[in-house]
């Protein structure tokens, strides 16, 4: 069972999350730097009350997820894009995970339009004990009648206290492998992606995110001082390049230490992921909170 404290701070996570998206959709624009973007919606979320519980990704065009600013990043916002900010909030550990796609293009909109409706259809049958494999189906079929298709290699997921991905994945196609149901008592991301290319995404060799694998013995004074301070401030979460900026000022030693991490098996890595035909991806996403008698959506 979930305690009344606990529904709380996930009810609270969801309103800040829902709060910071609408401040991001009014300074994402043509123009804008991403590095500025994502320092500013994390920004907000603290004075919001929360903390991020991921790096803000800002996903230009055929980029699916896990972009975020690198440090120094000069990369702005470019005109005629589509654009997908993803954000995470979290209040004690608890989350709240929530996407919306920009379209700097009217030639987009029909395609934003297909995405959103599936994952408005797909909350209207979230309920306790519905398989989700049958939320992947109501995905694939929505987005199919407009003509697009889903990426079938990305999914919604359960979340967890301190845990983004926690088990559970809820697909974006009818998967007749997904043998799991929903759970009460359980929290979950639904994120449709869309896209008018072949339907899936490959792995890009940027990478921007991270999060602590294990604790390890290191030698190198650098590595050791980025698991200290990965530990104490982030639990396991998510975290950016650029949040360990102030630690180092190279960055090129900052990211061989990250790489070098990763190989030791320290340290986990998100790489940016692409659409395989480079075709642009549109996803939206909202949080539910599954209780025995309701569901909720945390980030409207």
């Amino acid at each position: 069972m979930l305690t009344d404290e606990t529904i709380d701070k996930y009810l609270r996570a969801g309103r800040i999350a829902s709060r910071v998206k609408k401040y991001a959709m009014k300074i994402v624009k043509p123009g804008a730097r991403i590095y500025d973007i994502c320092e500013n919606v994390e920004r907000k979320i603290v004075e919001e009350g929360g903390l991020p519980a991921f790096p803000c990704n800002i996903s230009v065009n055929e980029v699916a997820a896990h972009y975020t600013a690198y440090i120094s990043d000069p990369s702005t916002i470019p005109d005629r894009s589509l654009v997908k900010v993803d954000l995470g909030v979290h209040v004690d550990g608890y989350i709240a995970d929530t996407a919306v796609t920009l379209a700097f293009d009217p030639k987009y909109d029909e395609l934003n339009i297909a995405v959103e409706t599936a994952l408005e259809r797909a909350l209207e049958v979230v309920r306790p004990g519905i398989r989700v494999s049958k939320i992947g189906e109501i995905i694939e079929s929505t987005i199919k009648a407009y003509g697009y298709k889903p990426i079938k290699n990305l999914s919604g997921h359960s979340i967890e206290r301190y845990n983004l991905h926690s088990g559970v994945s809820i697909p974006n196609v009818k998967d007749f492998f997904s043998l799991s149901r929903i759970k009460p008592n359980s929290v979950y991301a639904i994120e449709p992606f869309g896209t008018s290319g072949v339907g899936y995404v490959v792995e890009g060799k940027e990478v921007y995110i991270y999060s602590l694998r294990r604790e390890g013995k290191v030698k190198a004074d650098l590595a050791r001082r980025i698991i200290e301070e990965v530990k104490k401030k982030y639990n396991g979460l998510p975290f950016a390049e650029r949040w360990l900026r102030n630690i180092v000022h190279s960055r090129v030693e900052l990211v061989k230490t990250l790489k070098n991490l990763v190989k030791s098996k320290i340290l986990n890595y998100y790489p940016v992921l692409v659409e395989a035909s480079a075709n642009p991806v549109s996803q939206f996403e909202h949080t539910v909170l599954v209780l025995e008698k309701e569901v909720v959506v945390t980030t409207l």
